[in-house]
């Protein structure tokens, strides 16, 4: 007999965990449970799911897997309903919170098995109109496992396997630590960075017309769910202060250099810096999404957007975005397409090499 899952929160990474686990278990039965009910009849009408629930409780009782694909508190709250369920035997039960101390220590005190889950995967789209079962190719999927036999876990990969996902095991600790440094602490200072350059351009304006380049670049991942980021960091409060003390640290030393007109240590921080910075990893899913960005020079002509966006088309690759950079000191202007995985960047690259002569480049 097939497995029955249900999956409580039909948001964008439910809906895609939905996807890629039909795309591998076509038989398996997948019923959803979500608070809209304008999701839920999408996730019917589109067969993300094969049915919903008619409440949260109705579902779990009669699933074997429960993914719970919902923030990190209501993780909680449903972990603490379901303990007062009388769930099957075996059932086993799996979260995607960003965070996973205060669920596992949750976890400890549940009278059935539970493994944390986290992947590492988001889009700048959300919601269930947003569902991509090819959203977590190659993306880490973390798994946090106090008490669960191995067999528990190589259950929930098997299940989960249509996601194409790098599975790694890490203590809760270990991975509120490191999402702490890598994906939190920068989506505060990109935070921060907006903030502070608002504050800036009330005071000159023209600052925002020119922000449109390399600002609005590195601070993208500010465009992040508020909602979300406030549960992140309330958290994982005792990792992210740190992260917050260590940054502060470092931010005083280049305000002592930069005071002390310290030619040698400034140099010594961007050489180091760039150092650092060219040995990273190109183009793999981390702790932050990466971004498949290939930039074109094109010239200030009627039609030329037109024309590359036509030749990706009709090669059958699929772009995200799209966006013109307004910064520029010369008669051409610069395009910058972004698309879903590398894959695809590199096949826009190769096309318009081949099909145009205007020059292209990755970042």
């Amino acid at each position: 007999m097939e497995q029955k899952v249900f999956i409580v929160g039909l948001g964008l990474i439910g809906s895609s965990l939905a996807l890629a686990i039909k795309s591998k278990h076509p038989k398996v039965e997948l019923s959803g449970f979500d608070l809209h009910e304008t999701t839920g009849e999408i996730a019917v009408k589109k067969g993300i799911v094969n049915k919903m629930a008619n409440n949260f409780a109705q579902g779990a009782l009669d699933a074997d897997i429960i993914i719970l694909a919902v923030p990190v508190f209501k993780t909680i709250s449903y972990l603490e309903e379901l303990a007062k369920l009388p769930l099957k035997e075996d059932v086993l039960v799996t979260d995607v919170a960003s965070t996973k101390e205060q669920i596992m220590a949750t976890a400890k005190t549940l009278p059935f098995s539970f493994i944390g889950g986290h992947p590492m995967a988001g889009s700048h789209k959300s919601g269930i109109k947003a569902a991509d079962a090819h959203l977590f190719e190659n993306a880490y999927y973390i798994m946090t496992n106090q008490k669960e036999s191995q067999n528990k876990v190589a259950l929930l990969q098997e299940l989960l396997s249509g996601t194409k996902a790098k599975f790694v095991e890490l203590t809760a600790s270990e991975h509120d630590q490191i999402t702490a440094m890598l994906s939190h602490l920068p989506h505060i200072i990109a935070a921060a960075l907006v903030t502070q350059g608002d504050c800036f351009n009330q005071e000159h304006p023209r600052a925002k017309q020119l922000a449109a380049g390399g600002f609005r670049d590195i601070t993208r991942i500010a465009s992040s769910d508020p909602k979300m980021w406030t549960e992140i960091l309330l958290s994982n409060q005792a990792a992210i202060l740190q992260q917050l003390d260590n940054w502060q640290k470092e931010i005083m030393k280049v305000k002592k250099w930069v005071t002390k007109s310290d030619q040698k240590e400034i140099f010594h921080f961007f050489d180091q810096a760039k150092d650092n910075r060219d040995r990273l990893p190109v183009h793999k899913n981390g702790a932050i999404p990466a971004f498949y960005d290939l930039y074109v020079d094109v010239p200030d002509e009627p039609g030329v957007i037109a024309e590359v966006t036509g030749l990706l088309g009709h090669h059958q690759i699929n772009l995200i975005n799209l966006k013109i950079q307004e910064t520029r000191e010369d008669v051409n202007g610069i395009l910058q397409i972004s698309f879903r995985n590398e894959n695809d960047l590199m096949r826009a690259k190769a096309c318009l090499l081949r099909h145009t002569n205007y020059p292209t480049r990755l970042k």
